[in-house]
């Protein structure tokens, strides 16, 4: 538990993100004329993951002078996709249908979260040569 709170004081941006994914992952949405627009779900989830990721790197490079590897493609990479499944099977399970889980929402973030670590990566490394 302490753990997660040092996580939330030192990464502010991409905790207050993070939350906005669950609740906007809960919530019923209201209807509106761009659910005309063919995939926009699957593109706002590509989008919301892709951001997020990319403030999850930026606050990361802007906290640490090293890059350790491991330690933030898991924090920006790994736990975002881990997040997405499990946001995915609760809400198959625990909305009592008024959201449904989908494989193709749990894909469209993981190329964004995958996306923006490519970008992250690429980043880090012009970073690292400053």
């Amino acid at each position: 538990m302490r753990y997660l709170l040092h996580l939330i004081t030192r990464y502010p941006f991409s905790s207050l993100l993070i939350a906005l994914i669950w609740y906007l992952c809960f919530f019923t949405p209201p209807e509106t004329k761009l659910e005309d627009v063919k995939n926009i779900d699957k593109w706002t989830h590509t989008a919301m993951y892709l951001f997020t990721c990319l403030v999850i790197w930026a606050e990361y490079l802007h906290k640490h002078t090293h890059v350790g590897w491991n330690r933030v493609i898991l924090l920006a990479w790994a736990a975002p996709v881990i997040m997405s499944g499990v946001i995915e099977i609760l809400q198959a399970h625990c909305t009592g249908g008024r959201r449904s889980g989908e494989w193709l929402d749990f894909a469209a973030n993981t190329i964004g979260a995958t996306i923006a670590l490519a970008i992250g990566i690429l980043w880090a490394r012009c970073h690292a040569k400053e």
